[in-house]
């Protein structure tokens, strides 16, 4: 008899990150599953430095040169940082006995998440939900709604703690009086 899942994609993002792992973490321990960590750098993240185009011009080819040198130089330590943070959490599976790996991906997270599921054969992607509604919803989109509806597996949502949306409210409470 086979597992109900053997192949277990995690999105890790930094904002929902820990609880999601930990969710991921003890379904990965009842099921025996493999598990995949996979963090998306996108180009429209707010973490990722803001893309700044100066044209280059005969009389600043230094401010040019350098504006694409510190750009290359965030994205990069970015980068890192994620493969840092990745590699901590792998090491958390792995001392669980859980067979684990990671990959960092650059695109849309939405699309890139679904097609790795697809071509791991994911039985389930676990995601975190941040709870965005109105407004931020419909232009900033979501992720986890995007994989509920394309991906190619199960999807289990992970919501983002009801304590951190309240703080939220009460700060706009606060700063709207």
């Amino acid at each position: 008899m086979s597992n109900m899942f053997d192949k277990i994609l995690v999105a890790v993002d930094s904002h929902t990150c820990q609880p999601v792992v930990n969710k991921a973490l003890s379904l990965v321990q009842l099921t025996n599953a493999n598990l995949m960590l996979v963090n998306v750098i996108s180009p429209f993240d707010e973490q990722h430095p803001y893309p700044i185009y100066v044209y280059p011009n005969t009389a600043v080819p230094t401010l040019y040169g350098q504006v694409v040198k510190e750009y290359i130089q965030e994205s990069e330590k970015l980068k890192q940082d994620k493969i840092k943070l990745l590699t901590e959490l792998c090491q958390q599976a792995i001392d669980l006995g859980i067979n684990a790996e990671f990959k960092i991906l650059f695109g849309d997270p939405s699309r890139v998440i679904c097609e790795i599921a697809q071509t791991w054969n994911a039985d389930l992607i676990i995601i975190g939900r941040r709870g965005r509604t109105g407004l931020s919803e419909l232009f900033l989109g979501s992720v986890s709604n995007y994989v509920l509806h394309h991906a190619p597996c199960s999807v289990l949502t992970v919501q983002q703690s009801i304590k951190a949306n309240s703080q939220e409210t009460q700060k706009v409470q606060i700063s709207s009086i």
